[in-house]
């Protein structure tokens, strides 16, 4: 792999001195073009009506893609077939079924825009994102996006004006998100800048964070690595979002953990045994359930805490009492005094409104491909490291805070890009990628077992002005 070339800026004497692995990085490989069209429907919020359907630019652009995508990892061009694949194809038919079961009418609108949004986003990062180089360039753009928001974001944090969302509601014919009106936090307004949701802008700076500061280690001096990340967490903050700060606070604390104690090797299982004796203790100790707990204080407020833990209580009553189908788009039994049908916790939602098989489909589907990423053996190649490291740290953080808060729409369907761009790991071979070798050769370890003679210097090459290089073959096992 090249060095990394010399761009406006770079002082390359002042990065900490890192292993090779890290620094041999290029800034060749840009992001696909149809990856950086995905990434601006998704920061412009733009929809119009088609007779009765209403439509996004973000569901126009999947809908265009998503047959496409699909038969080519069908035919196995973005790798092998995983269960994830299948599960989430399960999720949304049986989100299909349950729909049909409980708002007939409503069938084709809600599977056809949730459909398009989840399993579009997914093939889209499954299909462009599977190299270092493009998910570094992903990286780099997701942090130019939430750089380009900041100044827009501290001008609505002190006016309540979203200037974005105003300027697209000018336009004629056009449509967007509805502007929030929520009560000021901190003396502040509440941020949701170019989402529905102040807290879709606080998740998708807290998405950004590690990309950058974890991802991007060694590619940007140290000082311009910890300012930018400063400032994606400014900006992250300025949503007023407990779910967002949870999920920033979570990465941080993983980084302070991997950095306190790198040379343990078996930091990661300490730290899931650390987590599983605190969750013992609590549900001993306790008189609510350790994910109660955990909501409860994940928030702004005693109120919001008392909310939220009725909230998963009569959440969980619906799930039981309709576990196979769910009650689909259909208001939830709750206690008169709550005025609000809103529920504050993706997962729960998820299993309210599909069921269980509708749940289990989509967190297994999940937790599958986390649980693989985490046991890729990337030993030696510090590059990856990072790049795996900041995925799923990511991902962690984002766990834990979708039982605090619901995503819909645009950072719905963003969150499941971002996971699906990071299948990759899975299936990355650096030594393939570095044509070391011929990806139809056998596997390493077959090929050792295989080869009974050194390897030959190809003979009589003709002549050339150019040194003679030996070339290596392996002879057939």
């Amino acid at each position: 792999m090249a060095a990394i070339n010399q761009t406006p800026g770079f002082a390359q004497s002042r990065i900490r001195q890192l292993p090779s692995a890290v620094l041999t990085v290029t800034h060749a490989d840009k992001l696909p073009r149809p990856v950086l069209l995905y990434l601006l429907t998704v920061v412009l919020p733009i929809g119009f009506y088609a007779g009765p359907l209403y439509i996004t630019t973000l569901r126009l652009f999947l809908m265009v893609l998503i047959l496409p995508l699909a038969f080519r990892l069908l035919a196995g061009a973005y790798g092998k077939l995983i269960i994830t694949d299948f599960l989430f194809v399960l999720h949304i038919l049986w989100g299909a079924v349950a729909i049909a079961t409980n708002n007939p009418d409503q069938l084709v609108q809600q599977v056809g825009s949730v459909g398009v949004e989840f399993l579009g986003a997914y093939l889209m990062g499954r299909a462009y994102i599977r190299t270092p180089e493009t998910f570094m360039a992903l990286s780099r753009t997701l942090i130019v996006l939430v750089l380009c928001t900041t100044p827009f974001a501290i001008y609505e944090a002190l006016t309540g004006q979203p200037l974005i969302i105003e300027l697209i509601r000018k336009l004629p014919r056009i449509t967007t998100v509805t502007i929030v009106s929520i009560d000021r936090r901190m003396g502040l307004e509440r941020v949701q800048s170019v989402f529905a949701h102040p807290i879709h802008y606080g998740l998708f700076c807290s998405v950004v964070f590690s990309l950058c500061f974890v991802a991007l280690r060694g590619t940007m001096t140290t000082v311009r690595r910890f300012l930018t990340s400063a400032v994606i967490v400014a900006s992250g903050f300025l949503a007023l979002s407990s779910g967002a700060l949870t999920a920033i606070a979570f990465q941080f604390g993983l980084i302070i953990w991997a950095t306190l104690f790198r040379s343990i090797k078996a930091r990661w299982w300490i730290l899931v045994g650390l987590f599983a004796l605190g969750y013992v203790s609590v549900d001993l100790l306790s008189n609510r359930s350790p994910i109660e707990v955990f909501m409860s204080r994940a928030t702004f407020s005693a109120h919001n805490a008392y909310w939220r833990a009725i909230i998963f209580e009569w959440g969980m009553k619906s799930v039981w009492a309709h576990p196979l189908y769910g009650i689909g788009l259909n208001d939830w039994v709750r206690p008169w005094y709550m005025f609000s049908g809103s529920m504050d916790n993706f997962w729960l939602v998820i299993a309210v409104r599909y069921g269980l098989p509708g749940f289990l489909f989509l967190a297994v589907g999940y937790l599958a491909v986390i649980f693989r990423v985490m046991r890729r053996d990337f030993s030696g190649q510090e590059r990856m490291l990072l790049l795996r490291r900041a995925w799923v740290f990511t991902f962690l953080g984002l766990t834990f805070t979708l039982c605090t808060v619901h995503i819909w729409t645009n950072i719905y369907s963003f969150v499941f890009f971002m996971f699906g761009a990071g299948v990759w790991f899975i299936f990355y071979d650096p030594v393939v990628a570095e044509g070391t070798i011929d990806p139809k050769d056998p596997p390493q370890g077959q090929r050792a077992e295989s080869t009974t003679q050194p390897p030959t210097a190809v003979q009589n090459t003709p002549y050339s002005r150019f040194p003679h290089r030996l070339a290596v073959r392996y002879p057939p096992s």
